[in-house]
């Protein structure tokens, strides 16, 4: 039967080399035919001669991924499994039941359902308690987020049955939902900072963005409109066609957005057109260290023609365009086919020749060198200089887009105690709680945001409630960590409970006063004479 096996292998071996050989010419085929061939009786010894049994879809998979490592950091193998949880994100959707939710105390918690999705069409509110699915009991059985994820994700038109214990009833209560497709939302908030500014910010480039951008532009924007905060800070890119599209915003007709080119493949230009809602009026995006890829086309491309200018920390530096091949079986493998050049020709991918592992260190490594506190200690060669196409001013290239003004990382109300509520769940395990417990009479006290964000402030007794969950937790302050980070501490309360019984937008519009990037965005847009010498510098 190994015999039998090892024979399947090597005729399979044998016509796929002729198959490839085919493609070359006689010495290019030469040579592949010896390349395949030594790898494929390299595989062939291993499986006859191994001292134990051999997983060989796993070998394989191991080879090949393998393989991409040695090209640069970005070429990847997907398995099939792992190939839709990954496009997911970026397709915009998925089939569920449409909730938001949280594991608190070991229970699963919703925490708010989409709107128009399966869930709230039944009836399902935030603060539900879901204590069992399909008849089998979760609620303290030590729940993780991926069990959630595999009892409530289904196919669209399946039904799945739950029970949920609901605030102020003694008796829980039984749903029947229809899975349905569910919106994986790219813009995580739109709101006025004043009559003449509006903020959008954008944690991904989907499918789906820029219906969302022109939805939520639409519904927040005025005829006093005439300044946009666009924040990109920690969006790690996606789609191409999505950056280019958004950047058509902003640009007049006919300005190169992007162009691309590799070895086998053409140089391509993607140019902006003359729709687009925002072509004239000021801008201002927000970058940081995890801003990469589409997020840097739009940044650049803003840049290099002076559409706009660019607020926060020198961008991550990805430039190599991915396309996906599909295997066989199912699986994939993306791989670097170009680069892409912003308008003045800047290559915006930072050197990955010193392997995978120093790539991956880079922004570790930034963050030890001083970069995220001092601009001067970022040091660009003469030769990666660029002039702008207007204004030509001075912009780099080599290793990400560095900002027209720099903005460190504010330490000053940041301390270990106020690191560890966030990291360690504390925050969201509290408020939610307490939220839940008093959702009714917060939203009769505050019934919309607008009075909740003029009136509502954390009392002294609330705050030392958290204080004391936090002490139960081993999560207590030393030196003088409530000193420095009391002020912070408040506002993340405050914009938290706003999330908790608004939503997403609420809570940006609540906690951006605590990001410098975000205050040195809006002291810039408002200021004509700031925004203006910046440009033209």
């Amino acid at each position: 039967m190994r015999n039998r096996q090892c024979s399947q292998f090597q005729t399979l071996t044998i016509g796929l080399v002729i198959i490839f050989a085919s493609l070359f010419n006689s010495t290019q085929a030469q040579i592949f035919d010896d390349e395949i061939y030594k790898f494929a009786k390299t595989f062939s010894i291993i499986e006859q001669n191994y001292v134990d049994s051999v997983d060989r879809p796993h070998l394989l998979e191991t080879a090949i991924v393998k393989m991409l490592e040695e090209l640069d950091p970005h070429s990847v193998y997907i398995s099939k499994e792992d190939l839709k949880k990954m496009n997911e994100p970026l397709e915009g959707s998925f089939d569920g039941i449409g909730i938001q939710f949280n594991i608190l105390r070991d229970t699963l918690m919703v925490v708010a359902t989409i709107t128009g999705g399966p869930s709230e069409k039944v009836g399902l509110m935030a603060g539900d308690q879901i204590i069992e699915v399909d008849s089998e009991e979760i609620a303290g059985m030590g729940i993780k987020n991926s069990d959630v994820f595999d009892l409530l994700r289904g196919k669209k038109g399946t039904k799945v049955e739950v029970k949920v214990k609901r605030q102020g009833l003694k008796k829980p209560i039984d749903f029947t939902i229809t899975r349905g497709k569910i919106p994986i939302n790219s813009l995580d908030a739109a709101y006025s900072v004043d009559e003449s500014t509006i903020y959008v910010k954008i944690n991904r480039f989907s499918a789906t963005t820029m219906n969302e951008y022109k939805e939520y532009f639409k519904k927040v924007s005025t005829k006093k409109t005439k300044n946009l905060i666009l924040d990109l800070t920690a969006n790690g890119g996606g789609y191409l066609k999505t950056a280019i599209d958004l950047a058509d915003e902003f640009l007049s007709d006919d300005k190169m957005i992007v162009y691309t080119e590799g070895l086998n493949a053409d140089k391509e230009d993607y140019r902006s057109s003359s729709s687009g809602f925002f072509k004239e009026g000021k801008v201002v995006i927000m970058i940081d260290e995890g801003s990469a890829s589409a997020s840097e086309i739009v940044s650049g491309a803003i840049q290099d023609w002076d559409r706009g200018v660019i607020v926060g920390r020198r961008s991550f530096g990805k430039g190599l365009v991915q396309k996906p091949f599909m295997l066989p079986d199912g699986s994939a493998m993306r791989l670097t086919i170009a680069r892409y050049h912003t308008p003045s020709g800047r290559v915006i991918q930072k050197p990955y020749d010193k392997g995978v592992k120093k790539y991956r260190r880079d922004l570790l490594e930034r963050y030890e060198h001083g970069e995220f506190m001092h601009q001067d200690s970022i040091d660009f060669p003469d030769s990666l200089t660029y002039k702008t196409l207007t204004n030509k001013r001075t912009v780099y290239g080599g290793g990400g887009v560095m900002p027209d003004v720099f903005v460190p990382i504010d330490t000053t109300h940041y301390s270990d105690f106020y690191r560890d509520l966030i990291r360690k769940g504390i925050f969201n395990q509290f408020i939610l709680s307490e939220v839940n417990s008093n959702r009714t009479q917060l939203l009769e006290e505050y019934p919309d945001f607008k009075s909740f964000k003029a009136n509502y402030t954390p009392s002294q007794k609330f705050y030392e409630k958290l204080l004391a969950y936090a002490k139960d937790k081993k999560v207590e302050p030393e030196n003088d960590d409530l000193e420095r980070s009391e002020d912070a501490i408040k506002q993340q309360i405050k914009a938290l409970v706003a999330r908790n019984l608004y939503g997403y937008h609420e809570f940006f519009e609540l906690i951006n006063p605590l990001d410098p990037i975000y205050l040195k965005a809006v002291e810039i847009i408002t200021d004509d004479k700031t925004y203006n010498t910046i440009l033209h510098n």
